[in-house]
């Protein structure tokens, strides 16, 4: 279409004006850029309405115009996100308009007897489009892999061979394994297999490469975290051997620490102690109320040295990984739990950092040094606070007032000074797993919090933060832990959710943590509090290690590095590595070919992190399952704590168990799933379904092995008070999917 109209803009103006523009726009901000009105207007939308049509824009949220981001009906993607709901989200490779905002891909779940999809696996994959900038993926086939697919699962009997049930929940249906492809599989057995080529018909076929131990022993739940996130789980013989031939720890060049009453404070369940603790007012004039910090560290770095067998272990590793049964440490028990562990009445050699705080807890100044230290006591975080209550028992009654006392009085300095400079606050419940003495489920609890955990992490912080500001002031690199600010998408997105809630996020707020906090403050006497924690949570970026320093968001602080836990992290042992080299403390330090890799380091141990927390809490899910087991048909209180198209995620209050609602057992309705409100809103009733709402619901399934939970609601008649949400009274949300079948009454 042209206009005959003088000064009437062509298509190809219309269009280089949308393309060129930063952002969507509509039909008032073109007319106004070429100044048209009248009839001039009407021809535009004509004119606009045309280029629609021939799929030259697109028309997105609020009715806006941008360039299409069509995308072929088979491409292939990469997998870049698991996001907070369970949603596979996939990025196509190689698009078009590169600086234009990218579709965002869901990917289905695989086929039965596939492994399901990771971050990082990149397929060929069938796209069908959704909505403008947002399409369904489906895979046709992967295009990376190291080699044959493995899954883990349990081998069973078949009429014809042998079964596995796979562990992964989203892989239903079962492998065949012929009896020549057993292994010597028995059944009962919790099995490594590796997929084999597909034949026409019939189940897919496997060969059994590895016996993992008998899946009815509590020891298997696990067990199938372990093997399921790849986590290695034997060391070297010339690792193993390097311990044998460590150098026995003497005082030499150290300073000797063994007079001061350093303790060390962990869990109860604590298996490792690479820090103590001492705290005493600063004997100063100048500083009145002033206090000395000393913070002790296991010397790791004295037993592992740069490109040793050790060294190569622990960085394959990362960090341990802890299970309710079980660690999967970085270094060896050898070290892990003896000579680095700061055990009571034994010399261990250290690398301890002296600090002074004012009556503020402002830090006037910092020294590190090398010592060799005797611990005076393991203690744990409830027997520090029951003395520090004024109840101290056995072991701790001599320490209450010389050594205990005042760790309390310098954590009070360091806690004003934490709450002056505004760190983001979050209020979540962690569950911890109990176990039997035969390892099976005793209860599940709330991890009990007290202020002596937060003495123990205000202590470490400051600590860390020393680290990084001596390294700094050295000139030399490091290895930071970095925090970034959340994004504008998700800052914008807890906002439309927190609006819903009658709570306001003001435009540009989120730029610091304080504004998170004041949030958290002003909800926390509210039902949704729960909701609010965990959707601040999800807005925040994820932090990870890098040379190049962006501060840490979170903890509001310029400059952060890890340094407190060198038994358990890597990027620790670099930090003490870096430290040595550049205070002139050793011969040990960190090497130039350790500097040089340091981006390469960050970015290996940030993946390894990921990795064991991802197992991590596939241990404590499967554990909970199991715990739930036996009480199917039961009814449970819990809230919504995930909302996606294909259902509802369902905390329970008591236990922390997460399950799914599937959305094809919902009340009968067409429901469309309000992305940016966190919500399934019925079209026919208007029932709404949103994050955080209480429900009711009855426990349909519970198996450990798979890790599945699932969820009814309860019906009317069903013990506890039936769970049907009040109808929506917000406004719609933009972004708005539609789910296309009919949901059925269950």
């Amino acid at each position: 279409m042209a206009s005959s109209k003088a000064g009437f803009p062509t298509k190809d103006a219309v269009l280089e004006f949308i393309r060129e523009s930063p952002a969507p726009v509509g039909k008032r901000e073109i007319a106004r850029a070429f100044q048209l009105s009248g009839d001039d207007r009407i021809a535009l939308k004509l004119l606009l309405k045309e280029l629609e049509t021939e799929g030259a824009l697109e028309r997105g949220r609020g009715r806006r115009l941008g360039p299409p981001a069509v995308l072929p009906e088979v491409a292939v993607v990469d997998i870049v996100a698991i996001d907070s709901d369970g949603e596979t989200l996939a990025r196509a490779v190689n698009t078009r308009h590169d600086d234009q905002p990218q579709p965002k891909i869901f990917m289905q779940p695989e086929t039965r007897g596939h492994p399901s999809l990771a971050v990082g696996d990149r397929v060929l994959a069938r796209l069908r489009r959704l909505s403008p900038g947002e399409y369904e993926g489906r895979t046709i086939r992967r295009l990376e892999g190291g080699g044959p697919e493995r899954v883990l699962g349990i081998y069973r009997c078949g009429a014809e061979g042998g079964r596995i049930v796979c562990t992964d929940r989203r892989a239903k249906s079962e492998l065949a394994v012929t009896f020549v492809n057993a292994g010597g599989a028995e059944i009962g057995d919790l099995v490594m297999a590796e997929m084999l080529p597909a034949s026409r018909g019939g189940l897919r076929q496997a060969k059994v490469v590895e016996r993992l131990g008998r899946s009815e022993e509590p020891r298997a739940i696990s067990l199938i975290a372990i093997h399921g996130a790849g986590l290695p789980t034997v060391f070297p013989a010339a690792a193993l051997e390097e311990i044998k031939r460590a150098p026995q720890p003497g005082l030499g060049k150290r300073t000797d620490l063994r007079p001061l009453p350093l303790v060390t404070i962990d869990g109860a369940d604590a298996r490792d102690f690479d820090d103590a603790v001492f705290a005493a007012p600063d004997s100063d004039p100048g500083n009145p109320g002033g206090w000395q910090v000393v913070v002790a560290i296991a010397d790791v770095a004295y037993y592992v040295r740069p490109g040793s067998a050790l060294d190569r272990a622990a960085l394959d590793r990362g960090n341990s990984t802890y299970f309710p049964d079980r660690v999967v440490p970085m270094l060896p028990e050898g070290l892990s739990n003896d000579l680095c562990s700061l055990k009571p009445d034994e010399d261990r050699p250290c690398l301890a950092v002296h600090m002074w705080f004012d009556r503020e807890g402002t830090k006037r100044r910092h020294r590190f040094e090398r010592g060799l230290m005797r611990s005076r006591a393991r203690l744990t975080y409830e027997q520090v606070q029951t003395a520090a209550d004024g109840y101290p028992d056995e072991a701790a009654a001599p320490l209450a007032k010389a050594v205990i006392a005042p760790l309390y009085g310098a954590f009070r300095a360091l806690l004003g000074a934490r709450e002056r400079r505004g760190t983001l606050e979050l209020d979540l419940p962690e569950r911890q797993v109990k176990l039997s003495p035969d390892g099976r489920v005793a209860e599940i609890v709330e991890r009990a919090r007290y202020d002596s955990h937060r003495l123990i992490e205000e202590f470490m912080i400051a600590a860390n933060v020393a680290a990084a500001e001596s390294l700094e002031s050295a000139g030399s690199p490091l290895l930071y832990r970095v925090h970034d600010k959340p994004t504008m998408d998700k800052l914008e997105s807890l906002r439309e959710f927190l609006s819903s809630l009658g709570l306001r996020l003001a435009r540009g707020h989120g730029s610091l943590p304080i504004h998170f906090t004041q949030i958290l403050k002003n909800a926390s006497e509210l039902p949704d509090k729960t909701a609010i924690n965990e959707m601040i949570l999800r807005s925040q970026a994820q932090a990870e290690y890098n040379p190049e320093n962006i501060g840490h968001f979170g903890l509001a602080l310029a400059r952060y590095a890890h340094f407190t836990s060198p038994i358990r992290r890597y990027a620790d042992l670099i930090v003490h590595r870096a430290l040595i080299r550049a205070l002139g403390l050793g011969d040990d330090g960190l090497d130039d070919a350790g500097l040089a890799r340091l981006s390469e380091t960050g970015a290996h141990i940030s993946k390894t992190e990921r990795r064991s927390a991802a197992a991590e809490r596939d241990a404590i899910d499967r554990y909970t399952a199991s715990f739930l087991a036996d009480r199917v048909g039961a009814i449970f209180a819990g809230r919504i704590c995930g909302v996606t198209r294909f259902g509802l995620f369902v905390k329970l209050d008591h236990t922390g168990a997460d399950g799914l609602i599937p959305i094809r057992t919902l009340p009968e309705d067409y429901y469309d799933h309000e992305e940016r409100l966190h919500a399934l809103v019925g079209r026919r009733t208007g029932t709404r379904f949103r994050l955080g709402d209480p429900v009711q619901v009855r426990l349909v399934e519970a198996d450990a092995f798979t890790s599945s939970t699932l969820f009814a609601l309860a019906e009317v008649g069903d013990s506890g008070r039936p769970a049907k949400p009040g109808p929506s009274h917000g406004r719609a949300a933009t972004g708005r999917r539609k789910t296309k079948m009919k949901r059925k009454r269950c």
